[in-house]
């Protein structure tokens, strides 16, 4: 039986004191001993998140790192800098690092690798644009994504990792893939992990919906057999969070 993670992606938004405030708000509300709760959270909130959430059952992600380990690398971040701080998660290839700053699969496939050497868990993203969904060629897409992305990667590292399918037009938009387009997506990416590895793998990775989900939908999303949780953005920045963790209460 997998158990449900539910990740708050904070983006580009909390001021290191905002931020201390809004742990401080949600941390009665987000008491859910059935979930995994975890903050993805700007670079610059990260140490003070951390100290913020001690005692507490939620945990601390990035939303981003470098491959490297360090170097003349100005304005990167790297794995290890991330688990020293705290740090046990981190989003990797989330559909606006790969639309405006231009990442693409070779690269990631380089973070996810070096995310796993340092000991975090990736949260990996993939996703369609409209265009692609009227196209009908969503699942290509994401195969393609997950194939380049994983590529080289151990059975046994990708079934502790997190898969989030976030279709690129349901962000932050107010659409909502139905429950019946978010299942199908996430049963093709387990049966795409099973295709490129075996079932145990497939039947153990923990595959996330992200896009738009909040507290009126989440019960739904989250109680079809293949969708293992949420990537929540802007909904993970209000008390309304608690109810989406809260899910099953």
């Amino acid at each position: 039986m997998r158990k449900k993670i539910i990740a708050g992606n904070w983006k580009m938004n909390m001021t290191p004191s905002q931020a201390v405030a809004l742990c401080a708000e949600l941390k009665d509300l987000v008491k859910n001993d059935d979930v995994d709760v975890v903050y993805c959270v700007p670079a610059i909130d990260i140490v003070p998140v951390v100290n913020a959430l001690k005692g507490t059952n939620v945990k601390v992600g990035a939303e981003n790192m470098y491959f490297e380990e360090k170097g003349a690398y100005t304005g990167e971040i790297s794995a290890a800098m991330l688990k020293d701080a705290g740090v046990e998660y981190v989003i990797i290839g989330h559909s606006e690092r790969r639309d405006y700053f231009k990442e693409d699969d070779a690269l990631l496939n380089k973070k996810v690798k070096k995310a796993i050497e340092a000991g975090l868990t990736p949260i990996l993203c993939c996703g369609e644009t409209l265009e692609q969904r009227e196209m009908g060629i969503t699942m290509d897409w994401i195969r393609m994504q997950i194939k380049s992305d994983l590529a080289g990667v151990a059975a046994a590292d990708v079934a502790k990792l997190v898969i989030a399918y976030e279709p690129i037009w349901a962000i932050g938009t107010g659409k909502t893939a139905t429950t019946a387009q978010a299942e199908e997506v996430c049963g093709g990416i387990r049966a795409c992990i099973e295709e490129i590895y075996d079932k145990a793998t497939a039947d153990a990775v923990r595959i996330q919906y992200g896009g738009s989900v909040n507290a009126g939908n989440a019960a739904e999303l989250f109680a079809e057999k293949d969708i293992d949780g949420g990537l929540v953005g802007g909904a993970s920045l209000k008390a309304d969070f608690g109810k989406i963790v809260c899910y099953n209460k």
